[in-house]
């Protein structure tokens, strides 16, 4: 069973969707119907929802603000506005969809559709991910001995003469008499990228891509990596 909430500034309209939404009560269950976001960013993060139907034009924040605010979010979001103007922005936050009010019954069972076909697809790459972590393990020689590491627990690795610095969870760090070169085979993992000459990061760990020529990522451990020209495509289209 999936579950929803609701966020729009007009009372009249939360009610009329979630009326809608009733066609898909075998399938879906709305938790949580809101009028404010303010209260809303401090509620919804602990309902555990599948999807948020999200109204765009609200007073204090809208809908983009909204999401801003929430910082991180794990659900999906279907935009409902009475705008056509928000599109770009929506396909950006890669919305399940953007329907405009008043909304189409056909329209709304086309986004439930597409709703469930991406939560399927992030279930079963959980599940994927699950099954290789369980013994998806690297192990790096060091002048000490053998360190075995989980691949997930790899933050980055840079290169450093002909050595490589593993920077792992928890700050941890390792240095391996191994070009960076030699690294590329083994950690090619679908989450490991080489952005520049001298750095591959799991991108797993990141948090924010700022723009520019290669632009910038920023990492969880507050590590800003530049990306080179060549590797930004290539980037962007893993991030998004």
């Amino acid at each position: 069973m999936l579950k929803a909430a609701i966020l729009d500034d007009e009372i009249r309209g939360s009610k009329l969707l979630a009326q809608k939404l009733a066609v898909f009560e075998s399938e879906l269950h709305v938790v949580g119907v809101f009028n404010e976001p303010v209260p809303a960013a401090e509620a919804i993060t602990g309902l555990g929802i599948d999807v948020l139907f999200l109204d765009v034009e609200m007073p204090v924040l809208n809908g983009f603000q909204f999401l801003e605010r929430l910082g991180s979010f794990d659900f999906e979001v279907i935009f409902t506005t009475a705008y056509d103007s928000y599109t770009l922005e929506a396909l950006r936050l890669s919305a399940v969809d953007y329907l405009l009010k008043p909304i189409d019954e056909e329209e709304l069972q086309t986004a439930f559709t597409r709703l469930k076909k991406r939560v399927n697809e992030k279930a079963s790459y959980k599940t994927v991910k699950a099954e290789k972590k369980s013994n998806n393990r690297l192990a790096l020689p060091t002048a000490e001995g053998v360190y075995i590491v989980d691949k997930a627990n790899i933050i980055r690795v840079e290169a450093m003469s002909n050595y490589s610095v593993f920077l792992l969870t928890e700050a941890k760090k390792i240095v391996v008499s191994k070009t960076l070169k030699e690294f590329e085979p083994v950690l090619n993992d679908a989450q490991f990228m080489r952005i520049n000459r001298s750095v591959i990061v799991n991108l797993d760990f990141a948090v924010k891509y700022r723009k520019g020529d290669g632009g910038t990522l920023e990492l969880s451990d507050g590590s800003e990596i530049e990306v080179s020209p060549q590797k930004k495509e290539a980037l962007l289209a893993w991030l998004f």
